[in-house]
Formats: C-alpha cells, structure tokens, sequence
C-alpha cells in the first residue's frame, strides 16, 4: 500500500495536509496492469484520478487511420487524469501500460471533498494546470520549429535523463508515437546518430557518446 510521504510526493496532493492524505489512502485502492492493457480511452467516463506506484504508463491519442502519439509517458509518483474531475468532461486522451504497472486509484468524489473543505487547495490545481499548460506549449513548438530528427533527439535525452548508458523503456513504434512520427522516419534518425557517432545500440539499450551533439540538434 502506499504511504503517505509517497502520496504527498504527487502534483496536486503535496498540497493536502497529512489528515487529508490519510483520507484519500483509506478510499483509494491498487490496480495492477499487464503491457498494453488500456486504463480508459479518449471520451469515456471519468471518476477517478491515479498515481503511477511502478512501472509505466503511456498517455496519447489515436488518429482516425490508427497511428498512436504519445503526449506523456507517467512513471513512479505521476498523477493523471485529473482533468474531469474539474470540467466535468469525459477522458480527454487514452491511457495504457508500458509495462506491468500498478497504480493507485483515487475516487474523484474523495478528492474533490478534500478541496470543498479548503479552497486553498485550488491554488495546487491552478499550479498543476499551469504545468500542463506548458507542456503543451511545449509540445506545439517542438512540432513547429523542430523536424522529425530534432524531435527524436529530443525525447532521447528525455528517456535518458542524466545517464549515458539506459535502456529504451518503451519500443520503437512508441518512441515513434513520443516524437509525433512514422516509425520509419524515427528509425531514420536513430540510423543518422549511429551513423554519426553520437549514440551506440545494442536490442533497445543505448549509450550517448556525443551528448553535446544529440542536444544541439534537439534545439
């Protein structure tokens, strides 16, 4: 089960104090998921808001001809699918594991009380939304001022953070989705900074070996 300190490291839930964290724990209960099993799917209802306790899970959408992007991979301490809980709107995008997952579900009812009863709690929304906000933002000029290779350059060193050597949590067809391109053009890419010495592969492990080349091409 997890703990509270674990719970107050969320977006959102840092703001609540430690009795209404308690609350939220007592209402909330796991789920476990294999790979690739769908959470919900762009429209359907919502009443429910989750925490990431392992694993992976992919947040995207889904084009009319079947491609998949990929707008936020949630890791360990992530909380999403919260937005209908304050528009009242249906899912906006659609949710799967990666990998096996477990994750925490938190009855939008539970939470939205815990607000009711201290409205200061709107200002750790307001914070939150914000964020997403410029994550989107984000993601609109990556797509305007960045090509296909700059893009997958990008989420490269998203996917690796601080290390050199890491193994790509997702496969290439997703990383493909992350980047908003056709697997074959994403391949392309992956070929060019192997070709130019800027990464070594081996299956899905990876090693950057000119990490000042792969950012200045993800600008």
């Amino acid at each position: 089960m997890v703990d509270r300190e674990t719970l107050a490291q969320a977006d959102l839930l840092g703001a609540f104090g430690p009795e209404a964290l308690d609350r939220l724990l007592a209402a909330s209960g796991d789920r476990t998921m294999r790979r690739n099993d769908v959470l919900f799917q762009q429209g359907d209802p919502a009443n429910e808001v989750y925490v990431v306790r392992s694993g992976r899970i992919a947040v995207g959408t889904r084009s009319a001809d079947g491609r998949d992007s990929v707008i936020k991979i949630m890791e360990r301490g992530d909380i999403f699918g919260e937005m209908p809980l304050f528009d009242g709107l249906g899912r906006s995008a659609d949710a799967r594991a990666l990998e096996p997952t477990t994750i925490l579900v938190i009855p939008y009812s539970v939470v939205r009380s815990e607000i009711e009863a201290d409205p200061n709690l709107l200002w750790a929304v307001v914070d939150l939304l914000s964020r997403r906000i410029r994550l989107i933002d984000a993601a609109l000029a990556d797509a305007v001022f960045l090509d296909v290779t700059g893009r997958t350059a990008k989420r490269l060193l998203e996917l690796a953070g601080e290390q050199d050597e890491f193994q790509l949590p997702i496969t290439q067809e997703e990383l493909a989705g992350l980047a908003g391109a056709s697997r074959e053009r994403v391949n392309k890419a992956l070929a060019s900074f192997i070709r130019l010495g800027w990464i070594a592969q081996d299956g899905r492990r990876y090693r950057i070996t000119n990490r000042a080349e792969l950012t200045q091409r993800a600008r």
